[in-house]
């Protein structure tokens, strides 16, 4: 990076993020963009709604064209997710799995809501039994026990490292790692125990989680199963860092119509600031959020003169 501070750090590269990176690195901020296209819902998506698209056009499509805008603009990406952040200060430092840290004057969560299940019998009726879809959330709830993380990505290995420091015994179920070199290698010097080329067929317990059965009819007994089938949500990262949720749900951030969050210099934008969850929505709040971030730090950095 050009800079030791990234003034607007956007986390997420849909069409929230995309349209933010390309407003605010007009107003003259310096941007990094944070995600992997094909990790946003619109990249499988089909698009004939949107306003001046003519005919149907494939949302893979769109988010490259719009990767190359917003670098054409100045903005910078890098294609990892992003694993933890906190606030030091009057700036927010940011973990990606590569274990590389950057800091920013201002952050952009876009990264979306979905959740995704498993799927597995047994699933459905364990949920909140010991199965849970969060690790930050709820690691605490498993120490000195047996636990299962099932994962092919980012989020699946972070979560059981992270497990180590609760969990007497740390499993994580994977058919493919697709990870990086870095994160790998930790995984690979850690006493985690992986089953990989395998998954989860069954999560079995009556009142609560007993065990798993795999794929390949092993048994693995434990007291949890955390899901993690993809890259950090938002809502995690929103959690941990104490950016405010809706009250009713809990499942989007709070944002005032300038797309801020409760803590300063942070905004969201997209299906992570509530619904409907539709492109032309996204887009509209990422432009705000985007202006909004880089005029709050122009006005940081006049007071810092």
């Amino acid at each position: 990076m050009r800079e030791d501070i990234v003034d607007v750090v956007i986390v997420g590269a849909g069409p929230a993020g995309l349209q933010a990176a390309i407003h605010a690195v007009r107003k003259k901020a310096s941007v990094l963009l944070l995600g992997r296209l094909e990790k946003s819902s619109l990249y499988r998506a089909h698009v004939e709604n949107y306003l001046c698209i003519e005919g149907v056009k494939e949302g893979s499509e769109l988010l490259e064209i719009g990767l190359l805008q917003a670098r054409r603009f100045g903005a910078d990406y890098l294609a990892e997710d992003v694993l933890h952040i906190e606030q030091e200060e009057d700036t927010y430092l940011i973990r990606v799995e590569s274990g590389k840290e950057i800091r920013a004057r201002s952050l952009i969560l876009a990264t979306g809501t979905s959740r995704k299940k498993l799927k597995a019998k047994g699933e459905k009726r364990l949920a909140g039994k010991g199965v849970s879809y969060c690790v930050d959330c709820d690691a605490n709830f498993f120490k000195d026990a047996k636990v299962v993380v099932v994962g092919n990505e980012s989020a699946a290995v972070d979560g059981a490292l992270t497990l180590l420091n609760y969990a007497s015994e740390v499993f994580l179920v994977a058919r493919d790692l697709a990870v990086s070199d870095e994160l790998r290698k930790r995984l690979d010097e850690s006493a985690v125990q992986l089953q990989e080329r395998n998954w989860v067929k069954e999560i079995l317990g009556e009142n609560a989680v007993e065990s798993v059965l795999l794929e390949d009819d092993t048994t693995l007994a434990v007291e949890g199963v955390f899901i993690e089938l993809g890259a950090k949500g938002a809502i995690e990262l929103a959690m941990n860092l104490g950016v405010l949720l809706d009250t009713e749900t809990f499942t989007h951030i709070e944002t005032d119509r300038k797309q801020a969050a409760n803590l300063p210099g942070v905004y969201a934008a997209g299906d992570i600031a509530g619904h409907p969850y539709q492109m032309a929505k996204a887009v509209g709040e990422g432009c705000v959020a985007g202006m909004s971030a880089a005029n709050y730090v122009r006005k940081l950095k006049k007071e810092e003169e």
